[in-house]
């Protein structure tokens, strides 16, 4: 009888223990865990994939460059605990958001998935195709792959932010941001919709002087030319950061070159004098590219303020009273919680980092 009663216990104990377990994998964490940990809600990254994440996730390890403007737009910047960004490259983003000089931070864009588990990291966010998601989830890290193609991605990828992080701050703010996107985009819109095609500038997008780099179809960067009221010079050509030839910048000719801000100059093009042939050398129409928290040409949500900046370079005429200086400094205000001085919004507009990089 004893026997079958110490049995019949240790069955009752090993229920218990599988009951209790299969609980924390479900995420309720135990009555010790936290009320993130024990609540969990599906919500969909842009690929489109399901992703088990926290009520409010509150260490986020963020493996894509360009979307920590994101999370800093949607007021979830300090729960950055992983970062694959730098002072050195990004100087403005440090300074408006200095806690991100406490978060760990690596080279490339492959997290160490076991350190992410030690940091207590509830959500990663990665890139679109990035390899390294599969390594987060089979620990059990929840997954969230970002990415766009358009400034309509963008307004997506905004929202599906805003409902992994949960609470009703992000999506107040998500739909905040994507109303002033599309604000920005009729403004614009009125302004150079009566302009002919063939009368709209070849404008040619130059991410990198040398190596020779152009941003063609496919892109961000070829939706807010054609938005601004441009065309995309590099006809033919397909994707970012594409190696092309001088010899094929001297075939499509642009009308307006512009610089990425970190670009270099044209002078450390590998044949310069061949792009001193080019119509819009020429003519004084290079342009360096504004880059604030991020660049504003690439993926983050400044990219907002630089069709209204684009649309003015390449057609004055049609924006006389635009204040680019002062829209900066009321993005900034809004969106990203930070007074901006007046010569702060003239350096971010020249493409030029603070007085006083940032300590790392």
């Amino acid at each position: 009888m004893k026997i079958r009663q110490l049995g019949m216990r240790r069955l009752l104990s090993g229920v218990l223990l599988v009951s209790l377990s299969a609980s924390v994998v479900a995420g309720d964490g135990g009555n010790n865990a936290p009320a993130s940990a024990r609540e969990s809600r599906q919500v969909q990254d842009d690929s489109g994939q399901p992703a088990n994440v926290s009520a409010e996730p509150a260490r986020i390890a963020d493996a894509w460059y360009a979307h920590h403007v994101l999370l800093m737009t949607l007021g979830a910047g300090s729960r950055i605990v992983a970062t694959v960004n730098h002072p050195e490259s990004q100087p403005w983003m440090f300074k408006v958001l200095p806690a991100l000089n406490q978060a760990t931070a690596i080279e490339g864009t492959a997290f160490n998935a076991e350190t992410l588990l030690a940091e207590h990291v509830d959500l990663v966010f990665t890139a679109l195709g990035d390899r390294q998601a599969v390594a987060y989830r089979q620990l059990g890290l929840p997954v969230m792959q970002m990415g766009y193609t358009d400034l309509a991605g963008l307004k997506r990828s905004m929202l599906n932010t805003a409902e992994a992080l949960g609470g009703a701050e992000p999506r107040t703010r998500a739909l905040a941001y994507n109303g002033f996107l599309d604000q920005q985009l009729a403004s614009v819109n009125d302004a150079v919709a009566g302009i002919p095609a063939e009368q709209r500038p070849k404008v040619l997008h130059i991410a990198s002087v040398n190596p020779l780099k152009v941003d063609g179809a496919n892109t961000l960067i070829d939706d807010w030319i054609k938005l601004a009221g441009g065309r995309n010079a590099a006809t033919g050509l397909k994707g970012n950061l594409q190696i092309v030839s001088a010899e094929q910048l001297l075939a499509w000719q642009p009308d307006v070159v512009l610089l990425a801000a970190s670009a270099g100059r044209l002078d450390q093009a590998a044949q310069p004098h061949l792009l001193n042939q080019l119509a819009a050398v020429r003519n004084g129409r290079v342009l360096r590219n504004p880059a604030g928290v991020f660049p504003w040409d690439r993926y983050g949500t400044e990219v907002a303020l630089q069709v209204a900046w684009a649309a003015q370079q390449l057609h004055p005429a049609l924006f006389p009273d635009v204040d680019m200086a002062a829209q900066t400094m009321d993005f900034y205000r809004r969106f990203f919680d930070f007074p901006l001085t007046p010569d702060d919004a003239r350096r971010i507009l020249q493409g030029e980092p603070p007085v006083t990089a940032p300590s790392p």
